[in-house]
């Protein structure tokens, strides 16, 4: 459990984070930043950057550059509205910015759309996950998934998320998130034996994308493909986001020991198993790929 110092320090900083998700298309300096904290300017921005591993100037940058970029993907829009809905003076300065950050300058973007690397916010927990008690109640359903393909990024030696994030880091999270072409959203994948490369990892995170996708494979990412499969899906009850790693632990001990025989299936070890971004409110979910028992 966190002494009380600690969870001071992520309420403070957690407040700080909204107010910035909430206000991004305006000016926010950090004065008015940690006074929404109630912390002077100096205190404020060193907790902030202990916490979020960002100073809150380059938070507030990469945060307001993906959330540009993402208008720039979905919408047929003149960039200089752009530059300016995000509080930026010039089309210069924002295509000197934008370059910087992703690579290649907003009108390139604009056009071609390739998978850049957008940032991935995550809002520092403020409670205890000893506090947490969960229903075990998990909904389970079958779907069918076409041919497709999945654009994916290996690690070493990881077989969970963590391991994974030691070894490549949250890079890969933000470029998966801009694939326009995306079937679904972003995962991370259990590969099963026939699809690991010699000295790779088991668990990697991609994104299934069409048989016909033709933009480009970013550095680090490569596309193997799946034949067309049934997935039993497992969804877990909703939860306060502030306790995600006792819940998913739990939910996801709850499903290895479910029996999908008792049911007419069995699960298939030639395909991959993933799991979605966890989000309290929806629960937790992973899928399994299945085939019917003759």
């Amino acid at each position: 459990m966190r002494d009380k110092q600690s969870v001071h320090k992520a309420i403070l900083v957690r407040k700080m984070q909204d107010y910035i998700h909430h206000n991004i298309k305006e000016n926010i300096t950090l004065k008015q930043l940690t006074k929404v904290a109630n912390v002077s300017p100096s205190y404020g921005a060193k907790i902030f950057k202990d916490l979020t591993g960002k100073s809150p100037y380059n938070y507030i940058k990469s945060y307001r550059l993906t959330e540009a970029a993402k208008v720039l993907r979905d919408h047929d829009v003149k960039i200089i509205d752009v530059a300016f809905d995000y509080v930026f003076d010039s089309h210069e300065g924002f295509t000197r910015a934008f370059s910087k950050e992703f690579g290649l300058p907003p009108k390139e973007y604009s056009q071609h759309k390739p998978p850049i690397g957008w940032m991935s916010p995550a809002t520092v927990s403020v409670k205890d996950k000893e506090d947490f008690e969960m229903n075990q109640f998990i909904f389970t359903q079958i779907i069918e998934r076409p041919k497709r393909k999945v654009l994916i990024s290996r690690a070493k030696t990881a077989t969970e998320y963590f391991k994974y994030c030691e070894e490549v880091g949250c890079d890969p999270w933000g470029t998966l998130t801009s694939v326009k072409e995306a079937l679904y959203e972003p995962a991370g994948f259990w590969l099963p034996k026939n699809l690991i490369k010699e000295g790779t990892s088991q668990y990697v995170q991609g994104v299934e994308i069409p048989l016909d996708y033709d933009n480009e494979v970013p550095e680090k990412f490569e596309i193997i493909e799946l034949p067309e499969s049934q997935i039993m899906i497992f969804q877990g009850p909703t939860y306060d986001d502030n306790y995600f790693e006792k819940h998913v632990s739990e939910t996801m001990q709850a499903i290895k020991e479910f029996k999908p025989e008792l049911y007419g299936y069995a699960y298939d070890e030639t395909m991959p198993r993933f799991q979605l971004a966890p989000l309290g409110e929806r629960g937790y979910i992973e899928g399994w790929p299945v085939k019917k028992l003759k």
